[in-house]
């Protein structure tokens, strides 16, 4: 039995308290305003969001926080997530989540974690546990991936089997990002899925609404 896939699981479970379901991710307006209708849209949202958007992004910011050396160079990459965020409530999500994943972290595991970014938090606490970084940042964006289905699930509203084939069908590309991002450098986060952008910017009016972001 491998243990690091353990913790991992627990870590990135919806069980774990960072309250990763009350957030969309701007998924909510996308929903409102017709763009997300069906399992296919669906994955057509999700598929470039990861590819090319937050997903990819947060796999970078995972493998810089598991990187840093010194608390000086896990500050600035810090910064730099906080900084990346594309809206308010993008800030937000992050950072609550991160500092409910670093309290429960230092709670039960004892890790000398400051409140972080929730990927930046991910990918320290990996380091501080000896787990490997490809699989951390594979089991988070399919967590994230997950989380968002699940929303879609309540709110387009999709079956159970379309949301979990929808996730399905991006399991491998969850795989292959976190492949390509473990010898990441700051220079390679860049975000281009603007309409996912412009939902959460959106999402700030948005009434009537469930979600937090």
């Amino acid at each position: 039995m491998h243990t690091d896939l353990l913790t991992l699981q627990h870590w990135l479970s919806p069980s774990f308290p960072v309250g990763a379901f009350a957030y969309s991710h701007g998924l909510e307006t996308a929903i409102a305003r017709g763009w997300v209708t069906s399992a296919e849209s669906l994955r057509d949202w999700l598929e470039p969001l990861l590819q090319d958007g937050t997903g990819r992004a947060d796999a970078v910011l995972i493998a810089l926080g598991w990187q840093a050396e010194d608390a000086a160079a896990l500050g600035e990459v810090d910064a730099t997530a906080r900084a990346f965020a594309a809206s308010a409530e993008r800030l937000q999500e992050g950072h609550l989540q991160g500092a409910a994943f670093c309290q429960t972290v230092r709670d039960i595991w004892g890790f000398d974690l400051p409140d972080l970014m929730l990927p930046v938090a991910l990918g320290r606490a990996a380091r501080l546990a000896g787990l490997p970084l490809e699989a951390t940042t594979a089991m988070y964006l399919h967590a994230f991936a997950g989380n968002l289905v699940s929303a879609a699930i309540r709110l387009v509203p999709l079956g159970q089997t379309e949301g979990q084939a929808a996730l399905a069908a991006l399991t491998p590309l969850c795989a292959r990002l976190a492949a390509e991002t473990t010898g990441a450098t700051a220079s390679d986060l860049y975000s281009n899925a603007f309409l996912s952008d412009v939902a959460a910017m959106a999402h700030e009016t948005l009434q009537p609404r469930i979600f937090r972001s």
